[in-house]
C-alpha cells in the first residue's frame, strides 16, 4: 500500500560557521511581498545571532525560488497549505536555537526589538517563561494589548520610513498574558509540551491552547514586553482558510473556555504585575463550562 503526504521531505538548511541564540519559525503561504518585508526587517534590525526557518505552504507565487537564492534562510515545505501547527512543527526540526520565537510572515521588527525580549528573559533567570512582542496594528480592534498606529495596511502602501521614526512614540507598559507572536519561549519548553497542538489545524485557537499548555506544566511567566515593537499588517491569510471550530475543540480539551484563560488566568492586556496567580473556575463557572462542553460534543452527533 502507497502512502503519501502533504509534507514533502524536502529540507533546506545551510551551512553555518555560528550557533544562533534564537530561532525565528516563519510559517508563509503564498507570502512572497510580506515575507520579504519581513525577513529584511530581521536582518537589518536584530542585534543578537539568529538563524531563520521558514515554512512554505505551497510556495507558488515564487517564494520556493527566491528562497532558493537566499544563503541565510532554511526552510521546510509542504506541496498543500498544512497550516500553522504542522508548519511551525515542521520547520522546528530545523531549530539551531537555544530560543523559538515564533513570527507571522506579516510582521515587520522594529528595532531592539530581540534585545528587549532577551533582557527580560535573562531577568527571569529560567527557561519557565512565556514572553510576546508588542504589535502595532494599523486599526482599533479594542485589543489592549496592542498599539494602533496606520503605516500602511499593506505591502503596497508601507510607510516604512515613518515606521522607523515614530514606532516608539506611543508610551506602553509592559502587559500580563502572552499568547500570540512573536512570541520567545525556550527550546527544552517548546519540546515538553509538544510544539503546537495539530487538532487545532489549520491554526485557530492554537495561541491560547499552546499557552494553556505551557500554564498546566507551571509556566506562570506570561508578559508582553512593550519596548518590543513589530508592525503587524493584520491577517493577510485568515481571510483565504477555511477555519476550524478552535473556541469549541478548546473548551472539549480543556474544561473551560479560551476567554476566561486569558481574561482571568492570564489576565491578558492588563498592565503586568508579576507572574499570573494561580486561578480557579468556581462552581458556577465549572457548571457554565461542564454545559459548553456537552454542547461542544452534541454538535458531533
Amino acid at each position: 500500500m502507497e502512502i503519501t503526504s502533504h509534507i514533502s521531505p524536502r529540507l533546506v538548511q545551510r551551512p553555518s560557521s555560528t550557533t544562533p541564540l534564537l530561532t525565528l519559525l516563519i510559517p508563509s503561504w503564498n507570502n512572497l511581498d510580506y515575507l520579504r518585508l519581513c525577513i529584511d526587517s530581521i536582518r537589518r534590525h536584530s542585534i543578537l545571532p539568529f538563524q531563520i526557518v521558514v515554512h512554505v505552504n505551497e510556495g507558488t507565487d515564487g517564494t520556493l525560488q527566491w528562497l532558493d537564492s537566499q544563503n541565510d534562510i532554511d526552510y521546510t515545505y509542504s506541496r498543500s497549505n498544512i497550516g500553522i501547527c504542522y508548519a511551525l512543527n515542521h520547520a522546528r526540526t530545523l531549530a539551531k536555537g537555544e530560543y523559538i520565537v515564533y513570527i507571522n510572515d506579516d510582521m515587520y521588527v522594529c528595532p531592539g526589538w530581540d534585545t528587549a525580549l532577551m533582557e527580560e528573559v535573562r531577568a527571569i533567570g529560567h527557561p519557565w517563561f512565556f514572553l510576546s512582542a508588542t504589535m502595532i496594528e494599523p486599526r482599533a480592534t479594542g485589543n489592549p494589548s496592542v498599539l494602533v498606529g496606520d503605516f500602511g495596511s499593506s505591502a503596497a502602501d508601507f510607510r516604512e520610513a515613518d515606521l522607523l521614526a515614530h514606532f516608539a512614540d506611543t508610551p506602553k507598559e509592559d502587559w500580563m498574558g502572552a499568547t500570540w507572536p512573536p512570541n520567545i519561549v525556550h527550546r527544552d519548553v517548546w519540546d515538553l509540551v509538544g510544539g503546537y497542538s495539530i487538532e487545532f489545524s489549520p491554526g485557530l485557537y492554537s495561541d491560547p491552547d499552546f499557552s494553556m499548555k505551557l500554564w498546566t506544566m507551571g509556566v506562570r511567566h506570561f508578559r508582553g514586553v512593550a519596548r518590543s515593537r513589530v508592525y503587524h499588517f493584520m491577517s493577510k491569510s485568515l481571510g483565504r482558510i477555511v477555519p476550524n471550530d478552535g473556541e469549541k475543540t478548546f473548551v472539549q480539551k480543556w474544561g473551560v473556555s479560551s476567554s476566561y484563560l486569558t481574561k482571568q488566568m492570564l489576565r491578558r492586556g492588563s498592565v503586568y504585575t508579576g507572574p499570573a496567580p494561580d486561578s480557579t473556575p468556581g462552581p458556577g463557572l465549572r457548571l457554565k463550562m461542564t454545559w459548553k462542553r456537552l454542547r461542544a460534543a452534541l454538535k458531533k452527533v
